[in-house]
């Protein structure tokens, strides 16, 4: 049966396939049998590396297993790794056989350690600290190691809660201390001893939370973390997702979800509402507030449910809902009152994660540039026609800025974590007459060049495209293409993220057929199946694309990107594709060299590498004094840099925004928007990055 099975996932996978499964009971052992046969399989036989399910593998698996199990190094003792350090070769021969004894084990002893742990706390935080001892905590726990006794591990956590304590008290000196300074008699002034037992009662309340929400993980949870750990083994960018995962993830990509629109938060027990989103049902009912409890969800009509202490990912699902459907909550008010509040569900659109644009200048310039920010390319994977996607809504605001007169334009991908593979390419089209964007290859056979195909050109005068070092994927896709074109400058930090790869995902409940539906969802898989070249022939993977303009940034001094994360994919390159550039920017050198010279003796990006350069010291100094004294220094050093480099963004006068009057015209209506949009509007108004593009295509 097995090998029928991998046999069909190997021809059908990438088209979507029907697997037949013997009959299994109802039981989430055998839910859990079928995921995890079908994400060996995939990984397999689909998986752009040809990695085996052997001992190599075990030990990848293990590792990651093991930092899931305890990160912290707060739980185990050394002891149970050693116990668990058994499996290390035996991951392997353990799935291939269907057992579970190493994940049982895993549970069982994690259950238990959390147990013995949850008793440490209350009992170290009944009595004060002395700050006043010299002694160092290591806030990094890679340099940490596992505590080989239970007095060795009770001791970890006596460090871990005086240093939370420690943060605590300080900050209620600090400002007891301004307060005292300012005359401001309404913050009473305290004994040392006083703000150091309520200091300790917000750390006891704060694990109090932590264990509470460590309590309710489930055999099941760790299941799934399990299976990411065996997909993670093969590059960083494959997981596994689990029905709730997928969902969040489906919510990221679209932008858009069913339900109510409020942001929530569990706090004390109980489902506190946080923010209500504009424009959402739960906004335009007007009812339900920030700061407001959920202690009841009802279906329509149906029977309420009590959801107090429960987790938040459980209640968010009695929550949420297909649109049109009606949930009633039973609140309790900011002001004490028990209410129930009526709301039909619709389509909650996130408006932050779409496109949008603005004009921007120079102050001391009349040329206008058209400036386009987009946080990712998504599309909604789950609607063939209708949904959002980020080339459709460019190409509108590209007529939009086209309409109302610009004299150069900006794609700003800082931060863009990429997407849509589709419209990646589609979207690189719009600025060259035809032909290759970026090659991609699977494991076996030739590579293949995805092209633009429409002849159209909708932008043909100067262009920027503005990158950083979280610049990632399909982000990395358009600024390489419009770069090996000569269609835009690339303006950035020194290197782009350097992820090469495509991914696809795999819906694990449409490649198993009906018989199975009892066990549905089964939740998905995010796999690897192919990486991507530039036009050139060379990839983008862990080199990134490097700017033809390169800036000062925070992550200068350090390695940063995929090259950081474990099992990644190496570099490599092939043929390049044919290709025409254009004769749009030919003069690339002079470009960086005129930008050189302008941010010399530019403060704020002086100011950036002495941040960068403090970045790297702290990134490598973590180790912290619990000596109150010694950790009031460490702070008013730190404080007083962080201070110097709040003026990095403080001058709100280096560019001048302009709202386009096809947006303006909605925003104005609705105060909220008008808000959102000033916030966003100042934000542009002092990015000194945003001020040298501009330069930059000035001078082009």
């Amino acid at each position: 049966m097995r090998k029928r099975i991998i046999q069909l996932l190997v021809l059908l996978l990438p088209l979507g396939l029907i697997v037949a499964f013997k009959t299994y009971s109802k039981s989430q052992k055998d839910k859990e049998s079928i995921i995890s046969e079908l994400v060996i399989s995939g990984l397999k036989f689909a998986h752009y590396n040809n990695n085996k399910i052997d001992d190599n593998f075990s030990k990848r698996v293990y590792k990651t297993t093991l930092e899931g199990l305890d990160y912290t190094k707060k739980f185990l003792l050394q002891s149970d790794v050693d116990q668990l350090q058994k499996y290390k070769t035996l991951i392997d021969d353990e799935l291939n056989n269907g057992n579970d004894d190493y994940i049982n084990l895993a549970n069982e002893i994690i259950t238990q350690r959390i147990k013995d742990a949850e008793v440490f706390y209350p009992e170290i935080l009944s009595k004060p600290f002395d700050f006043k001892k010299d002694e160092n905590i290591q806030l990094d726990n890679k340099k940490n190691t596992f505590a080989k006794t239970k007095a060795e591990l009770k001791d970890a956590w006596r460090k871990s809660l005086k240093y939370q304590v420690l943060y605590e008290l300080n900050t209620r000196l600090e400002i007891q201390k301004k307060a005292k300074e300012k005359n401001d008699t309404t913050v009473k002034q305290k004994s040392f001893v006083t703000l150091e037992k309520e200091a300790r009662a917000k750390v006891e309340k704060r694990n109090k939370d932590y264990f509470h929400r460590l309590n309710q993980l489930e055999q099941k949870d760790r299941f799934n973390q399990f299976m990411n750990a065996v997909s993670l083994s093969f590059d960083p960018h494959t997981n596994y997702y689990p029905p709730k995962d997928k969902e969040d993830f489906d919510i990221v990509m679209s932008g858009q979800l069913e339900g109510i629109g409020a942001t929530l938060q569990e706090k004390d027990g109980y489902i506190k509402v946080v923010h209500i989103v504009p424009g959402s049902p739960s906004y335009k009912e007007g009812e339900l507030k920030a700061g407001d409890l959920i202690l009841k969800v009802a279906q329509g009509d149906d029977e309420a449910l009590d959801i107090t202490g429960m987790r938040l990912d459980k209640a968010v699902r009695y929550i949420r809902g297909k649109k049109g459907t009606t949930v009633k909550l039973t609140v309790k008010t900011v002001d004490g009152d028990i209410k129930v509040i009526s709301i039909v569900r619709d389509v909650v659109v996130i408006e932050d994660t779409y496109a949008k644009s603005v004009i921007v200048k120079s102050p001391n310039s009349n040329e206008r540039i058209g400036y386009i920010y987009l946080p990712s390319f998504y599309v909604n994977f789950n609607k063939k026609d209708g949904g959002r996607r980020c080339s459709s809504d460019v190409l509108k605001e590209i007529k939009k800025l086209k309409k109302e007169g610009i004299d150069g334009l900006i794609i700003d991908l800082r931060n863009d974590g990429g997407g849509s593979l589709p419209d990646v390419v589609k979207m690189a089209g719009f600025f060259i007459k035809e032909g290759p964007i970026v090659q991609v290859k699977q494991k076996t056979g030739a590579a293949q060049s995805l092209n633009d195909t429409d002849p159209n050109i909708y932008y043909d005068g100067p262009m920027a495209v503005m990158v950083n070092s979280n610049s990632a994927s399909a982000s990395e896709i358009f600024a390489a293409a419009l770069q090996d074109y000569n269609r835009a400058v690339i303006i950035g930090g020194k290197q782009t993220f350097g992820k090469g790869t495509v991914q696809r995902i795999i819906n694990l409940d449409d490649i198993v057929n009906s018989q199975l539906d009892q066990y549905k969802p089964l939740g998905a898989l995010k796999l690897t199946f192919q990486k991507f070249y530039r036009i050139t022939g060379a990839s983008t993977q862990l080199k990134g694309v490097v700017p033809d303009v390169i800036l000062p940034d925070n992550y200068m001094y350090i390695d940063y990107g995929e090259r950081e994360l474990e099992y990644h994919l190496p570099w490599d390159e092939i043929a390049p594709a044919p290709y025409m550039p254009t004769e749009m920017i030919s003069n690339r050198k002079l470009i960086a060299k005129e930008s050189k010279d302008r941010i010399k003796n530019n403060k704020d990006f002086k100011l950036i590498k002495e941040q960068a350069e403090v970045i790297k010291h702290r990134r490598n100094d973590t180790e912290i004094s619990l000596n109150l004294n010694k950790y009031k220094k460490l702070l008013a050093k730190r404080v007083k840099e962080n201070k110097k480099f709040k003026q990095i963004y403080s001058d709100t006068t280096l560019v001048k925004v302009i709202p386009l009057q096809a947006d303006w015209q909605f925003i104005e209506k609705d105060s909220n928007k008008v808000k959102t949009a000033k916030d966003w509007h100042k934000k542009l108004s002092s990015d000194v990055y945003l001020r040298e593009s501009i330069e930059v295509l000035e001078h082009l």
